[in-house]
C-alpha cells in the first residue's frame, strides 16, 4: 500500500511538469476524445459549419492514433483494419466522424444510412434502403407506411427523417438545375461488406458517399459527444459566390430579410453577423442536437 502511494505521489508530480502534460494531453487524443471543427454546411441543420466537437474515440474501437495536424499514424496497423483494438460497427442513423477514404488525412462528418449487405438509392428526395436483415426485419421496425416495394424487394423509404429532423432539401439548389445527378437518382447499389454508407442530412449540399463509394472499417474514428464551442465563420463570398452545390440561400435570407441575397446590402448584413456566438448550442450533446431542428 506504501508503495502504491508512492507511486500515485510521483505520478501526481509528473503530471503538473510540460512533459507530463504532453503526454497526458496525447493519450487523451490518442484514445479517449479528440476536438474537431465542422468544416462545411453538408450535415445542416442538425450540425452546422463552426461548431466546435468533442469526439468520443472508443465507441467503434479505439483507432490507430495520429500526430494531431499532421495526422500521421504513430504506430503501425498491427491488424490491417484501421484500429489498436477493434469495437462495435456504426449502426443504421448513427453520426459518424471518419477518415475520407481518398484523403485519410481529412475528416468527415456524415450520418450513416445504411449497413454492408443493405440496398441504397436515392428517388426525388427520398432516400431508400433496403436492410440485409430481410423483409421480417423490416415490418417489425419499420412504420407501415414507409414500407414499399419494388419488384420482389422491399425497401424502407426515408427511414431517418422522422427522428432526426435536420435532414433537408434545398429547394434553391435543386430549382438552378447544375446539382450533379447523384444527388437526387442514385442506386441501387449494395453496400459492400464490412462498409458503411455515408450521406449527410443536408442532401443537395453533401460530398458524400454517393460520389466516392462506402466507407471501410478501417476509416472510423468516433462519434460527436458534445458542441464546446460554435460560431459562424464564413464570409459573404463563401456562403453566396460559390457554385450552386455549396450556395447557402436560406442561411443569407434568414440575415437578409427583404434584401435581395446577391447585393451590397445583404453583403454588409452577413459580415456583420459573422462570427456570431451561438450560445443556444454549447454544452448541448450530440443526441439533444441531432434530435432537434
Amino acid at each position: 500500500m506504501h508503495k502504491l502511494k508512492e507511486n500515485l505521489v510521483k505520478l501526481y508530480h509528473f503530471s503538473n511538469t510540460w512533459t507530463g502534460t504532453v503526454i497526458i494531453v496525447l493519450l487523451a487524443i490518442f484514445f479517449f476524445a479528440q476536438a474537431f471543427v465542422i468544416p462545411s454546411g453538408s450535415m445542416k441543420n442538425s450540425y452546422f459549419e463552426g461548431d466546435h466537437l468533442i469526439v468520443k474515440k472508443f465507441v467503434y474501437g479505439i483507432p490507430i492514433p495520429h500526430l494531431p495536424w499532421l495526422e500521421v499514424p504513430v504506430l503501425p496497423d498491427f491488424n490491417d483494419n484501421g484500429h489498436l483494438w477493434e469495437g462495435d460497427k456504426p449502426q443504421r442513423g448513427d453520426v459518424v466522424v471518419f477518415r475520407y477514404p481518398n484523403n485519410p488525412k481529412i475528416h468527415y462528418v456524415k450520418r450513416c444510412v445504411a449497413l454492408g449487405g443493405d440496398g441504397v438509392m436515392v428517388r426525388n428526395e427520398s432516400l431508400y434502403i433496403r436492410p440485409h436483415e430481410g423483409e421480417e426485419y423490416v415490418r417489425k421496425n419499420y412504420l407501415p407506411d414507409q414500407i414499399v416495394r419494388f419488384g420482389d424487394e422491399v425497401w424502407v423509404k426515408d427511414p431517418y427523417r422522422i427522428k432526426f429532423p435536420g435532414i433537408r432539401y434545398d429547394k434553391h439548389a435543386r430549382a438552378g438545375g447544375v446539382l450533379p445527378e447523384q444527388t437526387s437518382n442514385f442506386g441501387p447499389i449494395t453496400v459492400s461488406d464490412g462498409s458503411f454508407f455515408m450521406m449527410g442530412d443536408n442532401r443537395d449540399h453533401s460530398n458524400d458517399s454517393r460520389f466516392w463509394g462506402s466507407v471501410p472499417y478501417k476509416y472510423i474514428v468516433g462519434q460527436p459527444w458534445f458542441v464546446y464551442f460554435s460560431w459562424e465563420p464564413r464570409s459573404y463570398e463563401d456562403v453566396a459566390t460559390n457554385m450552386v452545390f455549396l450556395n447557402d440561400y436560406e442561411a443569407l435570407n434568414a440575415v437578409c430579410g427583404e434584401q435581395e441575397v446577391e447585393s451590397d446590402e445583404c453583403r454588409k448584413l452577413w459580415n456583420r453577423e459573422r462570427y456570431r456566438v451561438r450560445w443556444d448550442r454549447i454544452g448541448k450533446s450530440a443526441a439533444t442536437i441531432e434530435s432537434r431542428q
